[in-house]
């Protein structure tokens, strides 16, 4: 009996061994499974194209999108000697090849290709070979033929065009040569021109679409930090984020005043209004704008309190923000509204030290002074603010027909602080 329980046991345990085996290939399989792995616009899209870009968000799967793709062109007997190119070669092999996601790392065992570094060459069992190439060193582009290519973060390449110029009078090999580019993108000459190109297919993601297999300290992190930002925008959403020609301020330009900040004592505080004239849904904004100025003479932005609603709301909001920051002043333009905002200020707080301001000389030129103070880094934002920055960038001089409200609430408000440096302030007893 005892034999036959010792029997029973090892049975019972190789049986478990078994069940054990057969769910770790069934997980390996399903982890070389890219087709069943992946999402929708992570595998090529159909049609006759020529190349396929992916513009992404950090974190959406950039790598292993252009690892597995290349895996199958291979497999299928579609290319048989490919481009690897990324702007170094540390970061080819890092990266492309030998990363997490990279071509080492998709492929099963029984498939996976030969790298050898000292000849820059990856070579499959069936006789396909890629070959690494440095963006620094695009003129060993010259004289190689090939059938596939795949690009990593076209967008930080110094010589893109020349690159790119190099790849394609390369890419000349087979029925159908073709060329996977995968990067975050920058507003440069050549991605904008390609994303108009008939022959390119393009392909956009966020970096949340993968947030499944991202770190959640990660996504937390970049969501209070970068999501509402210019950077965030186009690291996290993968959006064009470009200067418009003729703004008087740009992106890069508010990133620097908000990355400049200093939690610093303020000497002055104030308040400014940009009110607006009506009340409807199709009324502007009220812009208030609260900022301060330091002792070494550096304007800070401090909120952005603008909104739409009734008088009688947003006075409330600009008197709340007056007292809370203990500002010393409240300045409001008065072109349109007259008396409208001293009314408003009398009636809920006469103590208020108030003084209004008119525009005695175009937008444009009230402006442009305040943006010089960016330039010279002489404006720090005390963080991101999302609406103020895209009117701030979207305003063009002479051609932009929505009133900037936001714009000139700032205006007013770093004119009073830096500009008007000794003002006489106006106490109601």
């Amino acid at each position: 009996m005892k034999k036959q329980d010792q029997k029973i046991a090892f049975q019972k345990k190789l049986l478990e061994l078994f069940k054990r085996e057969k769910k770790r290939r069934r997980q390996e399989a399903l982890r070389y499974d890219w087709a069943q792995t992946a999402r929708v616009n992570q595998l090529p899209p159909p049609g006759d194209w020529r190349v396929w870009l992916i513009l992404a968000g950090r974190g959406f799967g950039k790598t292993r999108t252009g690892a597995e793709t290349l895996r199958q062109w291979v497999g299928q007997g579609l290319c048989r000697r490919l481009a690897l190119i990324a702007q170094t070669e540390a970061e080819v092999r890092q990266v492309m090849v030998e990363g997490s996601s990279g071509l080492l790392a998709v492929h099963p065992p029984s498939e996976r290709p030969l790298y050898e570094p000292s000849k820059r060459s990856l070579s499959w069992p069936n006789g396909a070979i890629a070959t690494c190439f440095s963006a620094e060193a695009y003129e060993q582009l010259r004289g190689p033929q090939f059938d596939g290519a795949w690009i990593d973060e076209l967008a930080k390449f110094r010589e893109d065009e020349k690159v790119w110029d190099q790849l394609m009078f390369g890419l000349r090999l087979g029925q159908n040569p073709r060329v996977i580019v995968t990067t975050t993108p920058r507003p440069t000459k050549l991605l904008k021109r390609l994303i108009k190109d008939p022959d390119v297919v393009l392909t956009k993601g966020s970096t949340f679409e993968n947030a499944k297999n991202l770190a959640k300290p990660f996504l937390d992190y970049i969501c209070r930090h970068y999501e509402k930002r210019w950077l965030g925008r186009q690291e996290i959403y993968a959006d064009f984020v470009e200067e418009k020609e003729g703004a008087l301020w740009t992106p890069s330009l508010l990133e620097k005043a908000r990355e400049s900040f200093q939690s610093v004592p303020l000497q002055r505080i104030v308040i400014a209004i940009d009110p607006a004239v009506s009340h409807g849904l199709k009324s502007d904004e009220t812009g208030i704008i609260a900022a301060g100025l330091t002792a070494e003479g550096i304007g800070v932005v401090l909120e952005d309190l603008s909104l739409k609603s009734p008088p009688h709301l947003w006075i409330g909001k600009a008197i709340e923000a007056y007292h809370r920051l203990k500002a010393d002043r409240i300045v409001a333009e008065v072109n349109m509204g007259g008396e409208l905002v001293e009314q408003l200020l009398r009636s809920h707080d006469p103590s208020i030290s108030y003084k209004p301001v008119r525009a005695m000389r175009g937008k444009t030129l009230r402006a442009e002074p305040i943006a010089s103070l960016y330039e010279q880094g002489k404006v720090w934002h005390a963080k991101s603010f999302s609406d103020l920055d895209d009117q701030l960038c979207s305003y063009r001089p002479e051609m932009s027909s929505k009133s900037p409200d936001r714009l000139d609430a700032l205006v007013w408000a770093l004119t009073e602080l830096m500009l008007n440096r000794f003002p006489e302030p106006k106490v109601w007893a």
